[in-house]
């Protein structure tokens, strides 16, 4: 087929450049590129690459439970660091480019610790799909010279998934994950307490049963996003849902009838735009 042919030539690229840097950190969030981006890296340079995990402020204990437990599964060399994203007000303000500072935070933290450790390239997982959304963070990326083999080999999301799938990768078909920060509206500050709220409320759900869920923080409003097919399973469960998120601080609990999308918080961006 042409498509596996292209596939199989993206790879070879991907391989190629991998080799090429040799020695190298890799960003790894645990996520479906990260998590493939590391795997290869692996397959081409062994143990010359070290996987550095966040414990983030905003991001949740479980993912970053998941992260280091995949690390230790494939049997990378790998480190944890903390980033205090509660102590950057450029970020606490949540502007539109919020994203910029998390990373420009994240890049900055990342840059000291290869110097300190030897390695000379520091890799990210963006791929070639992440040119389609709005995403300020990238703007982070090119500054601090992080390098982005997966976009520069072309491979977009549903080929990170292929490939995934074929080497056995347990995160082939993991729901895609953003920072809790991006389930509050831009111009809205971010809190501690509302980050806490959207944990529980996520964690509930998923517990639920839910495959792919948001919750969104609208002051006194949680709006819920899940996938159209698992609108039954939330009616199905809506009084015990209407009763956890009130219990953690919400008012009013709604479900979003056009299902769960990601980057829904920018369409607020496209809307001033016109």
């Amino acid at each position: 087929m042409v498509q596996s042919t292209m596939l199989k030539q993206k790879n070879e690229k991907l391989g190629e450049r991998l080799r090429e840097y040799g020695t190298m950190m890799v960003a790894f969030s645990g996520g479906v590129d990260s998590a493939f981006l590391l795997a290869r890296a692996q397959q081409e340079v062994g143990d010359e690459v070290l996987a550095v995990t966040a414990a983030s402020e905003t991001f949740p204990q479980r993912e970053f439970d998941a992260a280091v437990n995949l690390a230790k599964e494939l049997e990378v060399p790998y480190l944890t660091i903390e980033i205090k994203e509660f102590e950057n007000e450029n970020f606490v303000s949540n502007p539109t480019n919020r994203c910029y500072f998390c990373r420009q935070g994240l890049f900055e933290r990342l840059t000291e610790l290869a110097e300190e450790k030897g390695y000379p390239f520091i890799l990210d997982g963006t791929n070639a799909s992440d040119a389609g959304d709005y995403r300020p963070g990238m703007r982070a990326t090119r500054e601090k010279g992080v390098r982005s083999p997966l976009k520069e080999a072309g491979l977009t999301k549903e080929d990170i998934r292929t490939l995934s799938r074929e080497m056995d990768l347990k995160t082939w078909n993991k729901p895609s994950f953003a920072c809790l920060s991006s389930r509050i509206p831009y111009g809205t500050r971010i809190t501690a307490k509302k980050i806490n709220q959207l944990d529980e409320a996520e964690n509930y759900l998923l517990n639920l049963g839910f495959y792919d869920v948001r919750v969104r923080h609208h002051d006194q409003i949680a709006r819920i996003e899940v996938g159209e097919e698992e609108f039954s399973l939330a009616l199905q469960h809506k009084d015990k849902i209407d009763q956890k998120l009130k219990e953690l601080g919400f008012i009013y609990v709604a479900l979003d009838l056009q299902g769960y999308r990601t980057g829904r918080m920018n369409d607020v961006l496209k809307v001033k735009a016109q």
